[in-house]
């Protein structure tokens, strides 16, 4: 079965509010497509959309790379000019987390999850990762602009997962459908514009605590080479995880890594 991801099919599925707002281009190899967003970020405007079909320097977060072969996943960067101070930007971050997983209900894939901050996870596996990379103008104090990395594993490859993530990553879907990847990205774009016209008002923060697989449950808080234990709580208006510690203290977490602790 063909799933080949087409600008003209992706622009057909788009909301009509978003009509000439969205310029998308499409790849069949990158290097990394939010890096080629970045390089051009100052000629284009709000909405322009790099998706590549396989990525050979696919980055996130902390540095490490992202798993992105061709032809089985959906690897896209959105460059977006918001007027909010640098410290909002994980705003961003979790709407659009939030509008993946609509997305993909919309496909009829139920059962997704947020782990904080920036992944999707089904049936334990990671299916998603979201890297949001930023520009700051110091005189202004605010975003010059941002750009959105959104990478899923749609399908598994045909070469399966690396030995080193093949025990945590996960493929959305067992079996190829025709146009579906289409239907993803013009989802996942119709939802997170419904929250980034008014992301002040952080509509999307509510359903994001709800779609949480860590709040309530014990983890592990990952900072370089040191790791302690908490239990997760709560997630803030901020998007601070807040972590009650072993002696009953209160922590929020703003970066980072965290793990689910299952013993």
């Amino acid at each position: 079965m063909v799933d080949t991801i087409n600008s003209q099919k992706i622009s057909e599925l788009l909301d009509n509010s978003l009509e000439n707002k969205i310029e998308i281009q499409t790849l069949e190899k990158a290097t990394s497509t939010n890096t080629l967003v970045k390089d051009i970020a100052s000629e284009k405007n709000e909405g322009f959309l790099i998706t590549a079909g396989e990525q050979t320097a696919g980055r996130g977060r902390m540095g490490r790379s992202f798993f992105s072969p061709g032809d089985s996943g959906v690897y896209m960067s959105l460059l977006l000019k918001p007027k909010i101070k640098p410290e909002d930007a994980v705003q961003i971050t979790t709407a659009a987390a939030v509008s993946v997983c609509r997305a993909l209900e919309k496909l009829g894939v139920m059962g997704s999850e947020i782990k904080w901050v920036n992944d999707i996870y089904i049936n334990n596996k990671k299916v998603c990762g979201i890297l949001t990379e930023s520009s700051f103008n110091a005189q202004s104090g605010m975003l010059d602009f941002a750009v959105l990395g959104v990478g899923v594993n749609i399908y598994e490859s045909k070469e399966g997962f690396p030995e080193e993530i093949k025990d945590i990553a996960g493929a959305v879907f067992p079996e190829r459908r025709e146009n579906l990847r289409n239907e993803f990205i013009a989802n996942f774009i119709n939802e997170f514009f419904g929250f980034y016209k008014e992301l002040s008002d952080k509509k999307h923060l509510e359903e994001y605590k709800e779609r949480s697989c860590v709040l309530g449950k014990p983890i592990n808080i990952i900072q370089g080479e040191s790791i302690r234990s908490g239990k997760a709580t709560d997630i803030d208006e901020n998007c601070n995880l807040v972590v009650e510690l072993p002696d009953g203290a209160t922590e929020k977490l703003y970066s980072g890594e965290i793990s689910i602790r299952f013993s």
